[in-house]
């Protein structure tokens, strides 16, 4: 029996999104039941099958200096910008640090994708000449955690977990386990990605796990829904600062929330299906429950991964039916999506930070496009208008779900005070 972890505090986050630039202007917009989805009108995708996807408001990369605007690929730039909003906020806590005891732990699922695109096509179109000399330093997955390290001055190790869509949770798994073993003191965590391109789209539409609503983009992703046939690709950054509760600074701000426990277990069933009845999923909610100390009774929601597609949502809604049991009868269920699209590798991270803020906040948005519910799911999913959490001074606690091809599962469980 796993013994309760040491919790981890929360000392600063920044995310960009296609709802917002930055954490508060994103929840704001998810309360305000806005949709970050929208028909992909560039010449480049008229002949393609999937046209719609969630992307970040044009000219976030003028906060970012010139060179790095043309030396690092959109992935890299998205998480570089979250990590200083992050690290900026954390400021109060980190006097003092030494570097050397700081660690970078940015997951995503493919990379600099936008640069293999572009760059294979220079190599067909143009020959090997025009090929960018900087190509692989900017393809590669862990260029987001390199590049913020430098770019912070961190020297505590910088690492990439790849693990498809959960990689953004994935992260925060690893900077539990390196901070529980003294290996740093703070931890710059989170997950980024920026799939929108042509090669994106069309690869995944392929597989047919899109949505292909292009008459309807801000209905297309619709998670629990009836009637769901697919997710919408998105893009966005999310990164936390994380430190041990022992280590915060008594004159700094309280923490924002907090990371009480990480399950994880993998499916060893298919590269891209779910195992269907939620099998190894429940394992890793219900190793993350143990570790956490709570008990399902304690929980005030769950943020579940409901992407939007006709089988994962149902794996989910079995995993939870299994490893929550009676309480899922009336615990509350809100999936993000419908409004953020699937934001692949960073999706973990950037839906963190809403749960935090949704307890500290005492409310639960609801699942935008989720009604009609498919009668299949047997939970409580908010799906008509946000919930108000019951008042009071006391902590709130939530779970938090990341699912991701390979048959990746990580659950986590938050905490946060009214704030």
């Amino acid at each position: 029996m796993p013994r309760p972890a040491e919790r981890l505090a929360v000392t600063g986050w920044g995310a960009i999104t296609p709802l917002g630039s930055d954490p508060a202007s994103t929840w704001e917009a998810m309360v305000a039941g806005h949709s970050g989805i929208d028909l992909v009108g560039d010449s480049w995708a008229t002949d393609l099958p999937v046209r719609i996807a969630g992307r970040v408001a044009p000219g976030f990369d003028e906060q970012l200096e010139p060179l790095q605007r043309r030396r690092l690929d959109r992935c890299a730039q998205l998480a570089l910008l979250a990590a200083r909003q992050a690290w900026r906020q954390a400021a109060p806590h980190l006097e003092g640090v030494d570097p050397g005891r700081v660690a970078v732990v940015i997951g995503t699922g493919i990379g600099g994708l936008s640069t293999l695109e572009w760059q294979h096509t220079n190599l067909l179109q143009s020959g090997p000449g025009r090929v960018n000399p900087l190509t692989v330093p900017m393809l590669i997955p862990n260029a987001a955690a390199g590049q913020v390290a430098i770019d912070l001055g961190l020297h505590g190790g910088a690492h990439t977990p790849v693990s498809a869509c959960a990689s953004g949770a994935e992260a925060l798994l690893l900077a539990q386990l390196l901070l529980l073993d003294d290996r740093v003191d703070v931890v710059l965590a989170g997950g980024c990605e920026a799939p929108v391109n042509r090669l994106g789209l069309v690869g995944f539409a392929a597989m047919r796990a899109l949505s292909s609503r292009n008459d309807a983009p801000t209905q297309a992703c619709r998670p629990y829904g009836r009637d769901r046939d697919g997710f919408v690709l998105s893009e966005g950054a999310g990164m936390l600062v994380l430190q041990r509760s022992g280590d915060l600074r008594s004159t700094a701000p309280a923490p924002l929330g907090w990371l009480l426990a990480c399950g994880s277990s993998s499916d060893g069933h298919h590269i891209v299906a779910p195992e269907p009845e939620g099998l190894q999923a429940a394992r890793a909610i219900a190793d993350a429950l143990r570790r956490s100390g709570l008990q399902t009774a304690d929980l005030s929601f769950v943020q579940a991964h409901a992407t939007g597609t006709p089988i994962g949502d149902l794996a989910e809604a079995r995993a939870l039916r299994r490893g929550l049991g009676k309480a899922a009868d009336g615990l509350p269920v809100t999936a993000p999506k419908g409004q953020l699209g699937h934001l692949l590798g960073a999706a973990g991270a950037v839906e963190m930070i809403l749960a935090l803020q949704g307890l500290r906040q005492g409310l639960v948005p609801r699942s935008l496009n989720a009604d009609p519910l498919d009668p299949a799911v047997d939970l409580a999913v908010v799906k008509d208008r946000s919930l108000p959490l019951p008042s009071g001074s006391g902590e709130r606690y939530a779970l938090k779900n990341a699912f991701g091809f390979g048959g990746h599962n990580i659950s986590l469980v938050l905490a946060a005070l009214p704030a």
